[in-house]
């Protein structure tokens, strides 16, 4: 499931991509030693640095790392998970906010962690869709819960800045696996909370 990015060290990285980001500037008429660009390159190389780190963390670890045995079977819900990742097609950032919920079967997992891992899979070149599907298929995996929700909503700049240029046009994505999917009432809980109403 976890994609891995091709091993180089950080400077080869960094370097490597300062050299391409020079040479694009270059194409697009610039000139990349003028003052306002001259550390433009290393600057864009460290911002996609961090803005893909997420191919250096390990998702299943950082779950692993936090499962307690507690003898409770209700849902758990994280809901407004800022996020920031990048559209794989135009290398255009997209944003939003994810709700991702669990049934406990044994074991529950520390409350920071399903936060990091939206963070771990977002934080990669990505669709929206199959970044919804890789937080629920992990957190079903690793916690064996009763079931998984995950909702993300998001703006997409290539949709804002570019082609259509829809300026308040929102992505939602799901996926519903294990008693969210199988049960109605769970399901429209799980939708009553995100949406902050009351069950």
């Amino acid at each position: 499931m976890s994609v891995q990015r091709l091993s180089h060290s950080h400077e080869q990285q960094t370097d490597s991509l300062a050299g391409h980001v020079r040479a694009i500037l270059a194409a697009l008429g610039e000139d990349p030693d003028r003052e306002g660009l001259r550390r433009t390159p290393e600057r864009v190389a460290a911002a996609l640095s961090f803005l893909t780190s997420g191919y250096e963390q390990d998702p299943e670890a950082i779950i692993n790392g936090a499962l307690f045995t507690e003898d409770y079977q209700e849902m758990i819900l994280e809901k407004d998970i800022d996020f920031f990742s990048l559209c794989e097609h135009h290398l255009l950032p997209f944003h939003g906010k994810a709700h991702v919920a669990y049934i406990p079967r044994r074991q529950i997992v520390g409350v920071s962690k399903l936060a990091r891992l939206v963070d771990a899979y977002a934080r990669r070149l990505q669709v929206q869709e199959r970044l919804t599907n890789q937080i629920a298929q992990t957190v079903m995996e690793r916690i064996k819960p009763l079931g998984v929700a995950v909702v993300m909503e998001a703006e997409h700049m290539c949709m804002r800045m570019r082609g259509v240029q829809k300026q308040n046009s929102t992505i939602v994505t799901s996926a519903l696996l294990g008693a969210f999917r199988t049960q109605e009432k769970t399901r429209a809980e799980f939708m009553n909370l995100i949406r902050g109403r009351p069950f």
